[in-house]
């Protein structure tokens, strides 16, 4: 029986760790019939490392998403192994540690613009680095962690990801025309390498011990690699500008 990506050919971004959202998504992906391939920064060897564990080689591209000359290679790199891409998932957030941890008010403009460059403005960077290579449409996944929210210890990271929203609804509507839709998954709190660099990051994980109705483990980073799998598949035909919760249901719950 073939899987739901049969065919499908994606570039996969941020893949840093085994427990990674990322690195499930590519896990399940290559499960589903998908041939895959990772994009690193700034350590590729570390990723064709963790590469290993993988059901099937991947090969990895260096790629600085802030880097115009990288976003520039991406094309010739990806046609040379795949020829071309059907899906594309940016799991890339960064924010220096003076806009974490409670310092909100006091961050610099500087690290700011840090964070919103490589969190946010690089969604639209990556995926128009790609589009060449989707020349029959495709889907763009990105990954959130709820926006309509103040969290604690998240700080700037916050007004990034609401700009990655953002973002992300203007992607979908400019590139509709293309058949290329863009979505995100908006999952819970997970022991990913980015959670390592929130200070305070307990904190936060606190709340879905609280309240989610659903059991949430943050240590399990499939539910949500299922989540992006699904978005990249042809299940979700007309679906665009969304963002799909997999939060145990944190979301819906008021005070």
């Amino acid at each position: 029986m073939s899987g739901i990506l049969e065919g499908k050919r994606v570039l996969i971004s941020g893949v840093l760790m085994e427990s990674s959202i990322a690195f499930h998504t590519a896990k399940v992906a290559q499960e589903q019939g998908a041939e895959v391939i990772l994009t690193a920064f700034p350590r590729p060897t570390l990723t064709e490392r963790i590469a290993k564990k993988l059901p099937r080689p991947a090969k990895v591209i260096e790629l600085d998403v802030t880097n115009d000359e990288h976003l520039a290679r991406v094309e010739e790199l990806v046609r040379e192994e795949l020829g071309g891409l059907d899906g594309v998932v940016h799991s890339i957030g960064f924010a220096p540690q003076d806009a974490l941890g409670g310092n909100f008010l006091n961050t610099p403009f500087e690290s700011v613009s840090t964070a919103m460059h490589v969190s946010a403005f690089s969604l639209k960077s990556l995926t128009m680095a790609c589009m060449p290579l989707m020349q029959n449409g495709g889907s763009v996944v990105g990954l959130t962690f709820d926006a309509q929210f103040a969290w604690p210890q998240y700080d700037w990271m916050g007004p990034a990801k609401a700009a990655l929203e953002a973002t992300s609804r203007y992607l979908a509507r400019d590139l509709g025309s293309r058949n290329v839709r863009c979505n995100l998954i908006s999952a819970g709190p997970l022991g990913s390498m980015a959670a390592k660099s929130i200070p305070g990051f307990s904190d936060l994980a606190k709340v879905w011990d609280e309240r989610s109705p659903l059991e949430w483990d943050m240590a399990d980073p499939e539910p949500a690699g299922r989540g992006v799998v699904a978005l990249l598949s042809d299940f979700f035909p007309k679906t665009t500008g969304e963002i799909v919760h997999v939060d145990g249901g944190v979301h819906i719950m008021g005070a």
